[in-house]
């Protein structure tokens, strides 16, 4: 009796990852941690070796920002009390600038009053994490924020593709007669 090939997977199922396009993701990801405790920039980094991905540190808000000008990364772990400036003012900065907004950060605190939480979201984070740091939480989040950075990164290439394809978009005018309402007057 033949098989029917293979249609993918049953209805209600998921579709398999490749495992292979999941590590592309991280093996061209940049993560900079910042926090101005040497232990913790220790511990998050460690945390952090199990992903294919280059893990930069700084070790304040104002070192955070010139890492970032210097070698954007596609994801950034930021203590929020420390010294020269805070995380929510480094936060803050990084998403009002259109060269940064789209890098995801991820808010790591000892801080868990709501007032804390309100003011990280109006800095702009996209995440939080409590300390003491579950390793866990931190890889799956750091994981799902770095997928999305890649996902809206090509969907961005190909929107810009699409739109050189369209008639026009490289300033080109089309031949005589090709023009909408224009007739070859050989005709």
């Amino acid at each position: 009796m033949a098989q029917a090939p293979n249609q993918g997977p049953p209805s209600g199922t998921a579709p398999q990852t490749d495992a292979a396009d999941a590590d592309a993701v991280f093996q061209d990801s940049r993560i900079l941690v910042v926090d101005d405790n040497d232990k913790n920039l220790e511990l998050l980094v460690a945390y952090l070796d199990s992903l294919p991905c280059e893990v930069a540190t700084a070790a304040d808000g104002v070192a955070a920002l010139e890492a970032v000008r210097d070698d954007p990364p596609d994801l950034i772990l930021l203590d929020i009390m420390m010294p020269r400036m805070s995380g929510f003012e480094v936060c803050r900065k990084l998403k009002t600038d259109p060269q940064t907004r789209d890098i995801p950060i991820i808010m790591v605190t000892a801080l868990n009053e709501l007032g804390d939480i309100e003011r990280g979201v109006e800095s702009g984070t996209d995440d939080f994490i409590t300390k003491p740091v579950n390793r866990l939480e931190l890889l799956r989040r750091a994981e799902n924020l770095l997928r999305v950075r890649h996902l809206k990164t090509e969907l961005e290439r190909t929107l810009a593709y699409l739109n050189s394809m369209e008639p026009g978009a490289t300033g080109a005018t089309p031949p005589a007669g090709d023009a909408p309402g224009e007739t070859d007057a050989s005709s």
